[in-house]
């Protein structure tokens, strides 16, 4: 079974890129295998910071195939833009392959996206990527895959078909129309850019799963933007949970053998929607935001912080089966002199320490019920091992592991690759 599962345990934004890039080595091949342009995956190659949108976060490492799977709703144009500064940078792009499968954001899904946020119709908090738009032709089956796009005869007929009502409802917006040539021509700029890397890749993730070699399925946003099991309706088009992997991805579940979960040591969340543990100190969260850098990798946006949710991390845990876990940015916490975990809600008079399926109740009057952890005055950054961390972090570290059951066996102190302590389990060193 030489199949890992690797995704965001909370609301996106927890540091996924960074372990892909930390795991690479490891591997045989990484797959994307849902999200799309909007995802932001940050890992830094020889001191500078990278942001990966669609290509997967193990392309910086020779001789690891990457492939974007058809769950993938792929922006070719901003996908031709991420291939060019690889090449720039000396990176071996060759080793993407891109499936015919996935369905292509056209132009139009983008303008209706930003139209309808700005409008205020249903303002969820987008990237403005055309995410939801694509997922609704999809779904509709109006979509266009990218082995259609690939061929110009089948791309026009596509758009006589497909442009009238899409140009309608860009009119009923007071959005400009697409126009079809110059829509065929974006098509013809990109077409022969994209052509080498199209290719089936169910055989490419079957035959590395049957040689039993290592193959990590990489997701993006996180658990609770998940279609069906997040905080709907503020959530993402897909499916970020582990499930999602073999649905998205094309690999069998009797191939998996390790789900990581990656949460953040606190939690953050972009957008709209419920958010319990939010602080509600500004000028506190303000400091805090700046000090963690915590703006948005694809949008730039300020992102909403907030402490470490127990009861969001254990149904995380459950909906994804997590045989270990990754937790980053544990430095951001260095010099806070107390620390608070929520370990309840309390919602209409009731303690509960589960999350409520119908998410929409976390609207309402929630109260997170804390526990209070002594913080630490050390800097975290410089430390390489488990026992050079100070006891308090230490203490944090046992506490979260211990009360959502799963072995934390990463540790991320910092951007920088060798700011990452291995604890043991799955692909690491031991503890």
């Amino acid at each position: 079974m030489p199949v890992s599962i690797l995704v965001g345990a909370q609301w996106g934004d927890e540091g996924k890129g960074k372990l892909v890039d930390a795991l690479a080595p490891d591997l045989r091949a990484v797959v994307r295998f849902q999200g799309g342009p909007n995802a932001g995956h940050t890992v830094i190659h020889e001191g500078r910071r990278l942001i990966l949108h669609q290509v997967p976060a193990g392309i910086l490492h020779a001789g690891i195939q990457c492939i974007i799977a058809p769950g993938v709703l792929l922006d070719p144009w901003r996908l031709a833009e991420e291939l060019d500064g690889l090449r720039g940078m000396g990176c071996d792009v060759t080793r993407l392959a891109v499936s015919p499968a996935c369905h292509v954001i056209m132009p139009w899904h983008r303008r209706i996206d930003e139209a309808e946020e700005e409008l205020n119709r249903r303002a969820i908090g987008t990237t403005l990527r055309g995410i939801g738009p694509c997922a609704s032709d999809k779904a509709a089956r109006l979509g266009l895959r990218l082995g259609a796009a690939m061929d110009r005869d089948r791309f026009r007929s596509y758009l006589e078909t497909a442009l009238p009502s899409a140009n309608a409802r860009l009119k009923a917006l007071g959005v400009e129309p697409v126009e079809a040539e110059q829509a065929l021509r974006d098509r013809d700029r990109i077409a022969e850019e994209l052509r080498p890397h199209v290719q089936d890749v169910q055989p490419l993730i079957a035959r590395f799963v049957e040689c039993e070699e290592r193959v990590l399925m990489e997701g993006a946003q996180g658990t609770l933007l998940d279609l069906d099991w997040g905080t709907y309706p503020y959530v993402t088009s897909s499916s970020p949970v582990a499930g999602g992997a073999c649905t998205g991805g094309g690999v069998p579940v009797t191939a998996v053998d390790q789900v990581i979960g990656v949460f953040k040591a606190y939690n953050t969340r972009v957008g709209l929607g419920p958010f319990p543990t939010e602080f509600q100190d500004e000028e506190f969260a303000n400091r805090f935001r700046r000090k963690a850098g915590e703006f948005g990798a694809t949008t730039g946006r300020p992102r909403r912080c907030g402490w470490f949710d127990l009861v969001a991390a254990r149904y995380a845990c459950r909906v994804n089966g997590f045989t270990e876990a990754a937790l980053t940015k544990l430095d951001v916490l260095d010099g806070l002199e107390r620390i608070q975990i929520c370990c309840a809600y309390r919602i209409d008079g009731r303690e509960v320490e589960r999350m409520p399926e119908d998410l929409q109740l976390l609207e309402g009057a929630v109260e997170p019920v804390y526990e209070d952890l002594p913080g630490w005055e050390a800097d975290t950054v410089n430390c390489r091992k488990w026992l050079e961390l100070p006891v308090e972090a230490q203490r944090y570290v046992n506490f979260l592991e211990e009360s959502i059951g799963v072995r934390v066996a990463w540790i991320s102190l910092g951007p920088e690759r060798e700011q990452l302590l291995r604890l043991g389990g799955g692909l690491s060193n031991g503890r």
